[in-house]
């Protein structure tokens, strides 16, 4: 599970554990809001410093942070790129045919990485100091009041608990599976061509065991006679406490600061 670790948790006793999982959701869509709605480099500083301090009062090894956010970089790098090629002002710097970079595309990309980096570090942060079924009991109450209108909210909980607790898995599975079959011959011979076909060679059994895991599931909810949140109890209820407050407090002098400085830019 090492080798992708978002959306593992990481035990902890800390008050950013302690929070109840309605909050950590509730204060995580407002985080990203806020950060959305940030104007300039200036803006962001107020936001990379709430991710910093959420960390250190979390206590979550800056390892397992990096280990965490590593497989999403991807993700920054090709908004970066895209964003290279978007804000042409300023003096040009590079250019080849209808393709230019300048001095606005330059720092058009980098915020946009900030921005995107400081977004998953947030996000990352609720992953790690909470448990998957802490957060599919949390999403399922804030999705209760909807069930009256017929959204199964249940369900939709069981849905994110199920892809939050595969997401490691299908990692774990695409490396044994390339693995194995390097192991036995598999290479890479050279261009766009032995990419695919390397790509056919583990794709085909990777799905084949993911749809086993699935298929594993089924029959094992089958076993155990589940019937959704039909009479379904829960050992810890959850509950909103002090440290909820404060978690709230801090994220709308989180949201004041970015608004404040964005008037200013303005």
């Amino acid at each position: 599970m090492e080798a992708f670790s978002f959306g593992s948790y990481y035990p902890g006793d800390s008050a950013i554990h302690r929070l109840d999982p309605r909050t950590k959701l509730l204060l995580g869509f407002v985080f990203l809001i806020t950060t959305l709605t940030v104007s300039g480099f200036r803006g962001l500083a107020p936001v990379a410093i709430f991710v910093v301090l959420t960390y250190a009062v979390s206590r979550v090894p800056v390892r397992r942070v990096l280990s965490s956010m590593a497989p999403l970089l991807a993700i920054v790098v090709v908004v970066a790129v895209l964003n290279l090629f978007t804000d042409q002002s300023g003096r040009i710097l590079w250019q080849l045919g209808f393709l230019q970079i300048s001095e606005g595309s330059l720092r058009s990309a980098a915020f946009m990485a900030c921005r995107l980096t400081l977004m998953m570090a947030g996000m990352s942060a609720i992953t790690l100091t909470t448990p998957t079924l802490d957060l599919t009991a949390g999403f399922e109450r804030l999705l209760a009041p909807f069930a009256r209108v017929g959204l199964p909210a249940h369900e939709l909980g069981m849905i994110m608990g199920i892809a939050l607790r595969f997401m490691p898995q299908f990692a774990t599975e695409m490396k044994q599976t390339a693995d194995a079959q390097a192991s036995r011959g598999a290479r890479v011979t050279g261009g766009p061509l032995g990419g695919v076909r390397m790509l056919g060679s583990v794709a085909i059994p990777l799905f084949t065991g993911v749809f086993r895991h699935a298929e594993t599931l089924s029959a094992a909810m089958d076993a155990r006679c589940y019937h959704g949140e039909q009479g379904r109890t829960r050992l810890h209820a959850l509950t909103f406490g002090r440290g909820d407050a404060l978690a709230a407090v801090v994220t709308a002098l989180l949201l004041i600061c970015v608004i404040v400085i964005n008037l200013q830019l303005v």
